[in-house]
């Protein structure tokens, strides 16, 4: 049963909890780190390990999402991004790496006042196809239906609709808002689509067909939508929502799953593991990966919310470089905060509380142990 605080006499707000306010408790059972699998499957799709790189231009080029899929994760390409908007954006991530923090977001926003070229997805596609591993691009809500045709055509393995907010009933008064249901009944690949927070919002959204719900609203690291408007959503709790959606809409639709992948707010390690923990099937990484020595924004990352024109939610930050893609998704470590080997550090938690496969690993126990 979910607990209220009153806030004042006529108003009363939902505990909610976040990441850090949670710990996992190991049982009577464990397990050697070699036995245990990462694998995960969304539709046809199957990845060794649970991590999908993030549609963010400092995280995800054509050559790393190339390289995320060598290592048997999944790379998306923001198709809204720069990669699509100009022949070769080395230039323009260079200056946007060493802008100024006082005048960096208003430089952003003329970058990507640029025009997207439809002929760019088609050829940042094709180059991510050529290297033989799984393809995946993201267009906003927004863009969706002026561009989709030009994905489906280029040849996607798996789309991605991701924005802040993405409902199943999005209403507007002067233009004809996107059918999510008809939009993915129609398509002949695989949709996952988000952000969702909460159990209703993830429920319709899996009712419209999707193959996976993405569960926050994305940027964690460079997101600034509680201080602009207000928005915020504690992981842990939206997860573990989310997952109960899961569960409940698997016997209303007889036995059809959606896949639960978390996004945002994964800084560290622990943040990721306790992710699955809580009931995600995979997580979308942004600034764990755009700490690579390969990343795109050289230790500067920033995402879409960075970009809007009249009202960026987003900002671009300092995040480091900490070590190769290889350094961050398998190791070896050589600190311990939580930046490096994540997926050894999964596999580690795994086998402490005796749980063979990521399925199994959501019964594991936790604790509330808030930091605040």
């Amino acid at each position: 049963m979910s607990q209220e605080i009153e806030i004042g006499l006529g108003k009363k707000g939902r505990l909610a909890y976040s990441l850090d306010d949670v710990s996992i408790v190991p049982s009577r059972r464990t397990r050697d780190p070699q036995d245990v699998s990462t694998s995960w499957q969304v539709d046809a799709y199957e990845f060794d390990v649970p991590v999908i790189g993030a549609p963010m231009d400092s995280v995800t080029s054509p050559a790393t999402a190339i390289a995320m899929g060598k290592m048997g994760a999944l790379g998306v390409l923001d198709l809204e991004g720069l990669w699509t908007r100009y022949d070769d954006p080395q230039p323009l991530l260079d200056e946007i790496a060493e802008l100024p923090a006082e005048s960096a977001t208003e430089r952003i926003q003329q970058i990507y006042a640029e025009p997207i070229k439809p002929e760019l997805i088609v050829e940042r596609l094709h180059e991510i196809r050529g290297a033989g591993v799984t393809v995946a691009g993201a267009l906003s809500p927004q863009r969706t239906q002026d561009y989709y045709s030009t994905v489906l055509e280029a040849g996607v393995d798996l789309f991605v609709i991701r924005g802040t907010v993405v409902s199943a009933e999005h209403v507007s008064q002067d233009h004809e808002p996107l059918n999510l249901k008809k939009f993915i009944y129609d398509l002949d690949v695989p949709v996952i689509v988000g952000g969702a927070a909460n159990y209703t919002a993830a429920l319709h959204l899996m009712r419209t067909g999707a193959a996976g719900v993405l569960v926050g609203f994305g940027g964690g690291a460079v997101s600034a939508n509680r201080n602009t408007i207000g928005v915020h959503a504690p992981m842990a709790t939206a997860i573990a929502d989310v997952a109960e959606a899961r569960r409940d809409y698997m016997d209303e639709s007889g036995g059809r799953y959606v896949q639960v992948i978390a996004d945002g707010g994964m800084g560290d390690s622990g943040s990721f593991i306790k992710a699955f923990a809580l009931g995600a099937d995979a997580v979308m990484l942004g600034s764990p990966l755009a700490r690579a020595e390969e990343a795109p924004g050289k230790g500067m990352h920033w995402g879409a919310e960075a970009r809007h024109q009249t009202l960026p939610r987003g900002f671009r930050t300092n995040v480091g470089t900490v070590g190769t893609l290889e350094d961050i998704m398998f190791g070896p470590s050589h600190n311990a905060d939580g930046t490096t080997n994540y997926i050894g550090a999964l596999r580690r938690a795994m086998a402490t509380t005796g749980y063979v496969d990521l399925k199994s690993f959501q019964r594991c126990p936790v604790t509330v142990a808030p930091t605040r």
